[in-house]
């Protein structure tokens, strides 16, 4: 998400003020957007929330940028850091990698799953 901030940072800095900032940023803004959600939701469910709190904190993002400048900012401020310590100090859940662990045999040559190979022909 850094590196997301980082980009866009940098591409306001670059664009604002030049001709070809609207049409850019049509192009940009929406591909920016939706990389910052997939980003989130992967992060919101790893941590065994729903990816819809994304929306909370893009909009949270929405009022402190480019800084904070009144209550509602201040509100935004609150609920990034919330975000911050929630997805990025915050361990994940266990077994919410999105990685499948492979199925070891134990020493009587059965599953984990407790039915043999025999019985899953049959």
């Amino acid at each position: 998400m850094v590196v997301l901030v980082a980009v866009l940072a940098l591409f306001q800095w670059f664009a604002v003020g030049q001709w070809w900032h609207v049409p850019v940023g049509w192009v940009f803004y929406p591909a920016w957007v939706y990389a910052a959600v997939c980003v989130l939701a992967k992060r919101l469910h790893d941590r065994g929330r729903s990816g819809w709190w994304a929306a909370g904190v893009l909009i949270g993002f929405n009022f402190i940028w480019p800084y904070p400048d009144s209550l509602v900012g201040a509100a935004g401020l609150i609920v990034i850091i919330w975000a911050a310590v929630e997805l990025g100090w915050m361990k994940g859940e266990e077994g919410r990698t999105g990685t499948a662990r492979p199925s070891t045999p134990d020493r009587q040559g059965l599953s984990r799953g407790g039915s043999s190979d025999a019985a899953r022909i049959i």
